[in-house]
């Protein structure tokens, strides 16, 4: 009764409370923790948002109330029931099974223990992401929810000076030679086009020290301390293929070959299409790229040299095109196209073809692509603003950005495990009618995010995955 009373002093729900003591094996009920709140002059609490309710969950210092169990791994040898909030997350094993996720991690190179194994490892860490906890903090509600412990194949999750030693141990090496793996798990189930569109983004650091360099981000609209990240996705399934936080000044001009050959080690093919911004790379490599035979789409953006080049090109140059949008709908844009050729780029000639519109920046769009039609190429660049919006949903939803966190977690490593989420949403997603574009948090707060009850048999793992798949598809 004095622990009950002790975490309704903390301000949670019934259905809180009722989840850290099912993590610590207490067999009660809500109607009994109502009745002994009750009791003892609790009102009911007020209505809080999902984002409140978050926010407390995560709140420090449920340990001096209830210390959490030392994670195990799980039996499955004794039938029983408890609570979780985190029973959501489990709705992601079937894709993990289905596609050989679990396959991948068992074969990679990450590191293991005695007491857990490199499988629950991962999924430890990929837990977390799917059910969007903020930052590891010290003393988190999530490592007493069985539900997500269940979901890595644990009686509850790691505490979390765990993550920061297992961190430490995982290489550079470890997370490319896993994310060729998952390239070629997704190459086979025919989510990688033969384009790829990539892009960078600055990850804030908020430490004292500053080993890192200054780098622009365009959500702050300013340059400012950070890790820069290199991302790759493709356009139509939305599945991020490449991440990289190794990128500095001094080598981000290179970044789009070194993608290029992780591309074709991985799935064992060439992409055939890649699609950036023109302060991506060089026109030097740029030459690069087009002598191996891969197209490539590029754009300079509005400025006083391109307003200027603009101003100059008579009217009766310019044509008028339709272009779908997303939505299904099209807007008008206007185009006038040219030829031009550039000592750095090589010998070769570049298609130009400057648009403009109502609503639409000024700009010149690049390509050695001399067959493909004007409306097509827009169409194809336009397609971009995916991984701007995959780059968006990591930063809010899976929290990359707080590598400031009191549990130290190594960067690449975090954006290796973010990008697995990332994939594992996308692949939720397109088995859902009308969420095929959803992003993330919209698939959490209508899917993941509910309470319920689970329940163990003794028949096997594989009837708990079967239970998962019938909660999915209700």
């Amino acid at each position: 009764m004095e622990t009950i009373l002790r975490f309704r002093k903390k301000h949670l729900s019934i259905p809180d409370i009722k989840v850290f003591l099912d993590g610590k094996g207490y067999d009660v009920s809500e109607g009994f923790i109502y009745k002994i709140c009750d009791e003892n002059g609790f009102a009911r609490l007020p209505k809080r948002s999902k984002r409140e309710r978050q926010e407390l969950m995560g709140t420090s210092g449920y340990a001096d109330v209830l210390p959490a169990s030392e994670s195990q791994m799980h039996t499955f040898s004794c039938e029983e029931k408890f609570a979780s909030k985190g029973v959501g997350v489990l709705c992601f094993l079937p894709f993990i099974k289905a596609y050989g996720i679990d396959v991948a991690i068992e074969k990679s190179s990450y590191p293991e223990t005695k007491q857990i194994s490199k499988l629950n490892s991962i999924l430890a860490f990929v837990a977390l992401k799917l059910s969007n906890v903020q930052r590891y903090g010290q003393d988190d509600g999530w490592c007493m929810d069985r539900g997500l412990g269940m979901f890595a194949g644990l009686n509850v999750l790691p505490k979390t000076t765990w993550y920061s030693a297992y961190s430490s141990a995982v290489e550079r090496k470890d997370n490319v030679a896993f994310l060729k793996s998952l390239n070629r798990i997704f190459a086979d189930h025919g989510l990688l086009s033969d384009t790829a569109n990539l892009d960078f983004t600055a990850i804030p650091y908020w430490g004292d020290d500053d080993p890192f360099e200054n780098n622009w981000s365009g959500k702050r609209s300013r340059a400012l301390i950070s890790i820069q990240a290199a991302l790759a996705q493709d356009p139509d399934t939305g599945i991020l293929c490449y991440g990289d936080t190794t990128v500095k000044h001094d080598n981000q001009n290179n970044v789009i070959l070194e993608f290029l050959d992780f591309y074709r080690e991985g799935t064992g093919q060439n992409v055939n299409y890649v699609v950036f911004d023109s302060k991506f790379t060089t026109l030097e490599n740029l030459g690069r790229i087009n002598k191996h035979g891969i197209k490539f789409i590029t754009i300079q953006r509005k400025s006083k040299k391109l307003n200027e080049k603009i101003q100059q090109i008579p009217p009766s140059q310019w044509q008028t095109i339709r272009v779908e949008k997303a939505n299904h709908k099209s807007r008008a844009v206007q185009y006038s196209e040219s030829t031009t050729i550039n000592p750095l780029y090589g010998d070769e000639t570049l298609r130009q073809i400057f648009i403009k519109g109502s609503g639409i920046k000024p700009a010149i769009i690049l390509t050695n692509d001399f067959s493909e039609k004007v409306g097509n190429l827009i169409r194809k660049y336009s397609k971009r603003w995916l991984v701007e919006t995959g780059i968006s949903e990591l930063i809010h939803f899976f929290h990359l950005n707080r590598n400031s966190s009191g549990i130290v977690i190594k960067v690449d490593f975090d954006l290796t495990m973010t990008i697995l989420a990332h994939n594992l949403y996308r692949l939720l997603a397109s088995g859902l009618p009308g969420y095929s574009h959803k992003r993330a948090q919209a698939l959490f707060d209508s899917f993941i995010d509910n309470y319920g009850d689970v329940v163990v048999n003794t028949f096997a793992y594989s009837i708990s995955c079967s239970f998962v798949t019938e909660v999915y598809s209700m």
